[in-house]
């Protein structure tokens, strides 16, 4: 189970290549597209099943799918696969799997709270715990820095920064869906090849940005954190927090999209000063301060006063923040 559709699909095609020479049949089930095809894939029987929560309780409601003989179930991205928004569901596909001493557990994340891991003790039978990271830590090939600028400045900022190093591959992050279509509308009049991905896009244009971004004909992709999940974007240079997450922890997740895999990443916040005590929850999540660098004409005006940050996750601001789970660095996966 995977939280992100474009999780669901990206694990899909990993267990099609690491099978290929198995005799082992495999299928995707996520929302957004038909479920009569799913449907039959399922009848001809599978052995590894990846899905997102809701399309597949859909196929139990229909009875279309039998979780009755499962012996292995794997949470990937399971700190938010056990938050609010999923884990209603992830108790309703538990009742319909076979007895917990009768099936094995697996949970993968890169971070990790002490809140899911009470959750998840409370889920699993004597479990574990196997870490191959410092909790909740970032790769060390990832430079990190934060450029200090008014909220106002921030899109001129990008697009210099984008421009004037000649960057050719830049995942860009916003806090909202509309800050999303927003700014790959002005990178794209900037003359900056740009598309948004997020919760409230098609599954077709999701899948067109993302398939764009890789093959290189998109230059910038502008997502939420739908895409700060698990995907694996082969060599991606470039990282850039043009607002930060509520979230803390989405930070980590959402930087190892580069710098994966032994390669060298970048990772750019643009931090104006509503953003400060966002940044110092990170930083103490981190347990190291992140460079700063104010850059020539980006200034901050000093006497620009600090306003509270009204959009967060689900439009519930930061006074709701997710609670988060499980540890290991760079096998991340996400679905929805």
């Amino acid at each position: 189970l995977t939280p992100t559709r474009e999780l669901a699909a990206q694990v899909g095609d990993s267990v099609e290549t690491y099978g290929r020479h198995l005799p082992v049949k495999s299928a995707v089930v996520f929302g957004g597209v038909k479920i009569n095809p799913q449907i039959e894939k399922l009848r001809r029987g599978v052995d590894i099943l990846v899905a997102t929560p809701g399309r597949l309780l859909d196929h139990a409601g229909q009875k279309t799918v039998d979780l009755s003989q499962i012996e292995i179930l794997v949470l990937d991205e399971a700190d938010r696969m056990l938050d609010m928004g999923f884990i209603h569901d992830i108790r309703k596909v538990l009742a319909l799997l076979p007895d917990n001493h009768s099936r094995q557990n697996l949970l993968f994340s890169a971070t990790f709270s002490n809140d899911i891991k009470q959750l998840a003790n409370r889920l699993l039978n004597q479990p574990e715990l196997i870490e191959v990271a410092r909790r909740n830590a970032t790769a060390d090939r990832i430079r990190q820095v934060v450029h200090p600028v008014d909220k106002s400045r921030k899109r001129d900022l990008l697009t210099r920064l984008i421009g004037s190093n000649d960057w050719r591959q830049v995942l860009v992050f916003t806090r909202t869906k509309h800050g999303a279509n927003r700014l790959a509308k002005q990178l794209d009049r900037d003359g900056l090849h740009a598309a948004a991905i997020h919760g409230n896009k098609s599954q077709g244009a999701r899948t067109r940005a993302l398939a764009g971004f890789k093959s290189g004909e998109v230059r910038v992709l502008v997502a939420t954190d739908i895409a700060a999940r698990g995907l694996d974007i082969d060599q991606l240079p470039h990282v850039v927090n043009y607002e930060l997450p509520n979230v803390p922890e989405d930070y980590v997740h959402r930087i190892g999209r580069t710098g994966r895999a032994g390669n060298e990443g970048e990772a750019v916040s643009l931090v104006c000063v509503d953003e400060l005590k966002l940044l110092r929850d990170i930083e103490r999540l981190l347990k190291s301060e992140i460079p700063k660098v104010a850059l020539d004409g980006f200034e901050p005006d000093p006497n620009i006063q600090a306003e509270p940050i009204q959009n967060g996750r689900n439009g519930k601001g930061r006074s709701q923040p997710r609670k988060q789970n499980q540890a290991r660095r760079g096998s991340s996966t996400a679905n929805k």
